[in-house]
């Protein structure tokens, strides 16, 4: 009795836990019962035959090359291969007399019209891989259209089943924001971050610690801030996922990560750390501990500019805080023309006038609907009316958001007052981040040139009445600031 391997195969893991498997060799059997062979061995593969290099039929085709056994016994053409190459390489085992057979189809493989008609089935079972793969990649594109991603969640998601968004994890979210804030800080390099996060508790999908390779993809991910991107072909979706980072927090991590020649861990995390630059190259300045002392020090070999003591820095930037502290009488000032400005805007009247205009066009176009309805005008006319309504419509409106505005720009006046009343207190009694923070909103030029400091006050420091009246309209003195660049001033300070 001669001696056949028995070859099975299923395109995944998943239905290698299903019965098919077991079906096809009971088919094999059955086949070489009635044939009168004898399997010797089994090879059972789980992967796909659209594409060559499957490990378990390379190791097949060497085996009987090698003579170890008289042919091969296969439930299906399809289960054999399903690309052109794998099929190749079973025309070449029969053509070296290697008795190839398929339990499902009664062909003779040493014919020349059964090696034709186990092409055709080849053939076509080649083309169905090539069109599931096309459907496969239109119902993914659809996915992505509508802005979902219709592949695993990455860690800090939950997968809520096909055709749902991904949610944030409520154990792993946070740690996803945590990595790029760390980074952000420009206290870590990629492995001290990864030894930070995986001792405060993140854990992949396995429940197992993050690698750096696992960490690398993290920080790059676009789905982090709700944008999904498509390496394959460079196109990016607007996902309807519930963002976990701001894309500002992204794209400064990104930009971090692209510098390589910036230090990204620190030993030593001094407050006015890359705060100072230097006068004569240009480079910013680090902390260095000499004799007990903080030294911000250029690092260029051969610069004139030596370096500044930190006690003799932090006395320079109370002094200048200190010229622009406001009295008591000139805060009250402020304060009085601030209510001032805002009695001028924020008037109940105003808004009560703009909202009976709006009504009247509300009821003067529906009765101009009316006419057109009614055959008094026609549809020229109609056209003409209407758009001037509009036009009006669109003035009142734009009229009606400026004093809602008006609102907002009282909070922020009153949050720039106490700003600029507590700024120099607030600076002494904080802490390193504090510190930093009022230092670089402050401060517009941070100079060291040689050992003469040079502290430039930002416009919104010196003259606090004209940018209140940024606020509110034209200043009555020429100035740089915006309403924008306020607001983000008080932002910054999280005021």
């Amino acid at each position: 009795m001669q001696h056949y391997f028995g070859y099975t195969r299923v395109s995944t893991v998943k239905q290698g836990d299903g019965v098919s498997l077991e079906a096809q060799r009971d088919a094999i059997t059955a086949y070489a019962n009635k044939q009168r062979l004898s399997v010797c061995e089994w090879f059972e593969e789980k992967e796909t035959a659209a594409k060559r290099g499957r490990p378990v039929f390379s190791q097949l085709v060497a085996r009987l090359r090698a003579g170890e056994a008289s042919g091969l016994i296969i439930h299906k053409i399809d289960r054999s291969a399903r690309n052109f190459s794998d099929w190749a390489m079973i025309g070449e085992l029969i053509d070296d007399g290697i008795d190839v057979r398929f339990a499902h189809e009664s062909l003779d493989m040493q014919s020349r019209g059964g090696r034709l008609t186990a092409d055709i089935q080849a053939v076509i079972a080649a083309d169905y891989v090539r069109n599931l793969r096309e459907e496969c990649i239109k119902g993914i594109e659809g996915r992505l259209k509508q802005g979902l991603f219709p592949f695993n969640a990455p860690i800090g998601y939950l997968d809520n089943g096909p055709g749902k968004p991904k949610t944030p994890d409520p154990q792993r979210a946070p740690f996803i924001c945590q990595a790029f804030e760390l980074y952000a800080t420009q206290k870590y390099s990629v492995r001290s971050l990864l030894r930070e996060l995986n001792r405060r508790g993140l854990r992949n999908r396995n429940d197992k610690p993050v690698t750096k390779y696992g960490l690398e993809n993290i920080l790059k991910n676009h789905f982090y801030y709700g944008t999904i991107l498509m390496h394959r072909t460079g196109r990016t979706y607007q996902g309807v996922h519930e963002p976990i980072i701001s894309k500002a927090l992204f794209d400064k991590v990104q930009s971090l990560k692209g510098d390589r020649h910036q230090k990204k861990h620190v030993v030593h995390d001094h407050p006015y750390r890359r705060l100072l630059t230097c006068g004569h190259c240009n480079r910013s300045l680090y902390g260095e501990v000499q004799k007990g002392h903080v030294y911000m020090r250029c690092q260029t070999p051969g610069c004139p500019t030596t370096s500044i003591r930190q006690d003799r820095l932090e006395a320079e930037i109370v002094e200048k805080l200190q010229s622009v502290q406001l009295p008591a009488g000139d805060f009250d000032k402020l304060k009085a023309r601030l209510s001032v400005l805002i009695k001028r805007q924020d008037s109940e009247a105003d808004h009560r006038a703009i909202r009976l205009q709006l009504d009247q066009l509300r009821t003067r176009e529906e009765k101009l609907t009316d006419a057109l309805i009614d055959g008094l005008i026609d549809k020229t006319v109609f056209g003409d009316r209407k758009q001037a309504l509009e036009t009006e419509q669109q003035r009142l409106t734009a009229a009606q958001a400026e004093l809602a505005d008006s609102k907002a720009n009282a909070r922020l006046g009153e949050q720039f007052l106490e700003l600029i009343r507590n700024l120099c207190l607030t600076y002494r009694v904080g802490d390193h981040a504090q510190k930093r923070r009022i230092v670089e909103i402050a401060f517009s030029n941070r100079l060291l040139t040689g050992k003469n400091l040079c502290l430039k006050l930002q416009n919104w420091c010196l003259n606090p009445e004209s940018t209140l009246g940024v606020l509110f309209g034209p200043p009555d003195q020429t100035t740089t600031r915006t309403r924008d660049q306020i607001a983000n001033v008080l932002e910054r300070f999280d005021i």
